[in-house]
């Protein structure tokens, strides 16, 4: 199965770098509007059988172009949450930002027990996504859209897709309706074919270091 990893549209929220996860969250901004209307234009090559998305509030914005275009019911799903802050929510100082990025990158890294303060562990945040996954590969679906949040593609993907490493999804930030492509299933594991457009190889390495992991401008 093909599945598309797509971070919604800007918010001010993520204009102005602060940790915004909670329910039901900010709508898109006007930029953000402009690149959710883009989508069916930016996928157009892609022959999508199923769209799901995170019930926050830009999630399920971003995906409407999307579904009004190829015809298709947007499926919300918990699952789909951004990584959620907990204690730390709407705080954009550099003490927040950076409890809340070490701890997502423990959580790419493997150690999944590790809890966010005041909310989920890494296990419980990978359960969630996982089940979303399954259900789009159970569907049949041949491509599967999924579009929701910045730090929550770039843990799972660390954590689930073959030679994507914590610092390589550090390295690589994934912009508003950014894209990830990947192949596979649940059961045989996934492989990443493309990053935001740039196609990705067998020889896909770490760059950088793993402190932007979870920088709030990708929440």
């Amino acid at each position: 199965m093909r599945l598309l990893l797509i971070r919604h549209g800007r918010t001010e929220s993520n204009r102005t770098h602060l940790l915004d996860t909670a329910l039901p969250g900010p709508g898109l901004d006007d930029v953000g509007r402009q690149q959710a209307a883009g989508l069916p234009a930016a996928l157009a090559g892609e022959d999508i059988d199923t769209l799901y998305a995170s019930p926050l509030t830009r999630a399920r914005q971003t995906a409407e172009p999307l579904a009004a275009a190829l015809g298709l019911e947007v499926r919300v799903r918990d699952g789909l949450r951004e990584v959620e802050a907990g204690v730390l929510e709407g705080r954009g100082d550099a003490g927040a930002v950076a409890g809340y990025r070490t701890t997502a990158v423990a959580w790419g890294a493997g150690r999944t027990t590790l809890r966010m303060p005041g909310a989920e562990n890494g296990a419980e945040f990978l359960a969630r996504f996982d089940a979303v996954v399954a259900e789009a590969a159970a569907s049949g679906a041949r491509t599967a859209a999924l579009v929701g949040h910045g730090t929550a593609v770039r843990v799972w993907t660390a954590a689930r897709v073959a030679g994507v490493s914590v610092g390589f999804a550090a390295a690589h930030e994934l912009p508003n309706t950014g894209v990830v492509v990947l192949e596979g299933t649940p059961d045989d594991g996934w492989t990443a074919l493309s990053w935001t457009g740039t196609e990705l190889g067998a020889e896909l390495t770490p760059a950088g270091s793993a402190a932007g992991a979870a920088d709030p401008a990708t929440a």
